[in-house]
């Protein structure tokens, strides 16, 4: 069996939604100095719906394939859904990661989730703080460390 599905290669060769949003609504940046990925979400959204999302990422493989496929599972939805996507969720619409590469759908779910609070916080738009405790320990858990 090949280490990964046609899926992420097509996502890491073919990425889609590359780029920035010129004075984006919501943009979420998370990183993981240990294993050196860090992903940018930039989201634009009229009348609560997602449409348009763009992604910077600079990692492996299966961060590019997982924020492509978290971009386009999100694009044209709801913010309510968009808070929804799970790592879970996009690992198993790219028919998988390999074990040691889990951690690239997670902080693609944690990047889609910090550039929706950004959006939230920038307009005064009340949330669930409960949705980002477990985001926000792990969006920080590793800033300033060095290898």
């Amino acid at each position: 069996m090949a280490l990964y599905s046609e899926k992420v290669m097509d996502h890491f060769r073919n990425p889609r939604n590359v780029g920035t949003i010129e004075n984006a609504d919501g943009i979420g940046e998370v990183g993981n100095a240990k294993c050196g990925d860090i992903m940018k979400i930039y989201l634009k959204i009229d009348n609560d719906i997602i449409t348009d999302v763009k992604f910077e990422t600079f990692g492996c493989g299966s961060a590019i394939a997982s924020s492509s496929m978290a971009t386009v599972m999100i694009k044209g939805k709801p913010v309510s859904e968009a808070l929804t996507l799970t790592n879970k969720a996009v690992t198993e619409a790219l028919d998988g990661l390999p074990a040691h590469k889990l951690h690239c759908s997670v902080l693609a779910e944690e990047a889609i989730k910090s550039a929706l609070k950004d959006y939230f916080d920038k307009n005064n738009i009340p949330y669930d703080a409960a949705l980002y405790e477990k985001c926000d320990a792990c969006c920080h858990e590793h800033e300033g460390v060095t290898e």
